[in-house]
C-alpha cells in the first residue's frame, strides 16, 4: 500500500488552491537553488557553448519523461500505481529536485569536495551531491520564515531519496553512494515514515521512475549534444575495434555486473548499431552542419531511443514483487548503459575534458582551502563572502562542521561565480567594488 500522510509536512503551511504535490513542484521550480542550475554543468563546462545541455536543462527533461513514465503507469496500471503509491506530480517534483545539490563544475567538482571534506577529517559525512540536494531542501533553501528549506511533502521527500540510507565507511556500497548527511537525519525518518519492512534501504517506486528518467535523459540527450559540435567518433565506434572497447570499459563500471555481462553488452551493441543503420547510418557518418535534414533526423532517433525505453518500462505485478517495483526490460538496460558509456569512453576520457576538469578541482580546493584557513583564524565566516553565503555560517542548519558550511556555499555558487571569486581572492583579477561577486 501507498505511504501514509504522504501529503503531511514537517512543519504547516496554510493551503491554497493547489495540492500539496502541486505546490511541492511550482516550491522547487521558483526556488533559487532551481535556477542556479542553469549555471552548472551537466558535462561540459556550463557557458562554454549553447550547443551543450546545462544541469538545468538535464533537469527539465529528467522532469519530463518521468512526468510521462507516471502518467502512463496510472492510466494503464492503475491497481500496481495505486499499490505503490505512483503520483505523477511528485515523481515530476522528485526529478526537478534531484540534482539541486550538483556542486560547481559537476563530477569533477563533487569528487573534489568529497576528497576535502574527508581529508580533513572533521566530518566523516564526506561530501555526495545527492545528499546535497536532500539537505538543500531540507534545510537551506528559503521559502518563508517559519521553516527551513522547502518544507516538502513527505511523499516528495521519498521519491528523491535515490539512495535511501546515510553514509557508511565500512560498507562499499554505502560509502560510494548516499542520499543523506547525518545532519538531515531528522528530515530523513520523517521521510521514510510508514514504509513497510520491504523498503528497508529502497527506493519508492516514484524514486525508481526518476532513477530512470536520469538515466534515460542522460543516455540520449548528452550523446546528442557531442554529435552536434563533431565530438563522436562514430567511424571508431562502429567498428569491430570500437565495439571492443566499448563493451570493456562498460564491463569494468558496470556495479555487480552480472555473469553474462560481456554477452548482454555485446547484444546491445549489436541492436544500437542496426538502429542506426534502419534509418539514421547517413546521420551519424556525415558532419553535422545543422540542414533541416540533419535536424530532423536527430530528433527522430532521439524520439524513437525515448519512446522504446518508456514502451517497455512497467510496474512489476503485485504477486510477482521482489526487489523492484520498476520492471525495464533487459535490453533497454543495457542498451541506456551502452549509449551511457559512449560519452563517458569518447568525451569524458577526452584529454582536453581532462585538463579543464584538473583546473577545476584546482579551483574549489583553492577556494576551499582559503576560506577553511581564514574561518579558523578568525572563527567566523569569512568578511569577504558575500552575505549571501554568510546566512549559512549564521543560521542553525546543523552544519556542526566549518566543512559543511564551506560546502554549502560552494555549492550555492553557480561556475561563474566560483571562478570570479576564485579570481578575486587569488589576485588573478582584482575585480571592482562596485562589482558585487554575488546578487
Amino acid at each position: 500500500m501507498p505511504q501514509p500522510r504522504r501529503s503531511s509536512r514537517l512543519y504547516p503551511r496554510v493551503s491554497d488552491q493547489r495540492t500539496e504535490f502541486q505546490r511541492d513542484r511550482d516550491c522547487i521550480l521558483y526556488s533559487s537553488a532551481f535556477r542556479r542550475l542553469a549555471g552548472i554543468t551537466e558535462v561540459v563546462r556550463a557557458g562554454e557553448a549553447d550547443v551543450f545541455h546545462t544541469r538545468q536543462q538535464h533537469t527539465f527533461k529528467v522532469a519530463q519523461v518521468g512526468l510521462r513514465l507516471a502518467e502512463k503507469f496510472v492510466r494503464l496500471q492503475e491497481e500496481e500505481a495505486h499499490e505503490y503509491g505512483v503520483h505523477p506530480e511528485v515523481v515530476e517534483a522528485a526529478c526537478l529536485a534531484h540534482d539541486l545539490g550538483h556542486p560547481p563544475f559537476g563530477h569533477a567538482g563533487e569528487d573534489c569536495l568529497n576528497d576535502l571534506v574527508i581529508r580533513l577529517g572533521e566530518d566523516p559525512d564526506g561530501f555526495e551531491g545527492n545528499a546535497q540536494s536532500f539537505r538543500i531542501v531540507c534545510k537551506l533553501a528559503a521559502v518563508n520564515e517559519q521553516s527551513p528549506g522547502l518544507n516538502l511533502t513527505r511523499g516528495t521527500l521519498a521519491a528523491l531519496l535515490k539512495y535511501p540510507w546515510l553514509r557508511d565507511g565500512t560498507s562499499q556500497k554505502k560509502s560510494k553512494k548516499w542520499n543523506v548527511f547525518k545532519s538531515e537525519e531528522h528530515e530523513f525518518n520523517f521521510a521514510r515514515e510508514g514504509l513497510d519492512d520491504r523498503f528497508y534501504e529502497r527506493k519508492t517506486a516514484e524514486a525508481e521512475i526518476m532513477d530512470w528518467a536520469d538515466d534515460i535523459t542522460y543516455s540520449v540527450h548528452d550523446l546528442e549534444d557531442f554529435h552536434r559540435c563533431g565530438a563522436i567518433p562514430w567511424a571508431l565506434i562502429l567498428s569491430d575495434a570500437g565495439k571492443k572497447t566499448l563493451i570493456a570499459q562498460a564491463m569494468s563500471s558496470w556495479w555487480q555486473a552480472p555473469t553474462n555481462a560481456e554477452t548482454r553488452l555485446s547484444d546491445a551493441y549489436d541492436r544500437i548499431k542496426d538502429l542506426i543503420a534502419i534509418g539514421y547510418e547517413k546521420l551519424l557518418i556525415e558532419p553535422f552542419v545543422g540542414t533541416r535534414e540533419q535536424r530532423a533526423s536527430l530528433r527522430s532517433f532521439n524520439s524513437m531511443l525515448i519512446c522504446r525505453f518508456v514502451d517497455n518500462t512497467t510496474l512489476t505485478k503485485l504477486d510477482d514483487y521482489d526487489n523492484n517495483q520498476l520492471k525495464i526490460d533487459n535490453y533497454c538496460d543495457d542498451d541506456v548503459l551502452l549509449l551511457k558509456q559512449i560519452t563517458k569512453t569518447f568525451v569524458i576520457g577526452n584529454p582536453s575534458l581532462a585538463a579543464q576538469q584538473k583546473g577545476q578541482k584546482k579551483i574549489m580546493n583553492d577556494l576551499f582551502e582559503t576560506i577553511l584557513e581564514d574561518a579558523r583564524e578568525t572563527e567566523i565566516c569569512p568578511s569577504y563572502l558575500p552575505y549571501r553565503l554568510r546566512t549559512y555560517w549564521d543560521d542553525d542548519t546543523s552544519a556542526t562542521s566549518v566543512a559543511r558550511k564551506i560546502c554549502d556555499s560552494l555549492c550555492s555558487l553557480t561556475e561563474n561565480e566560483v571562478i570570479n571569486l576564485h579570481s578575486r581572492l587569488m589576485g588573478i583579477s582584482s575585480g571592482s567594488v562596485l562589482d558585487p561577486l554575488i546578487r
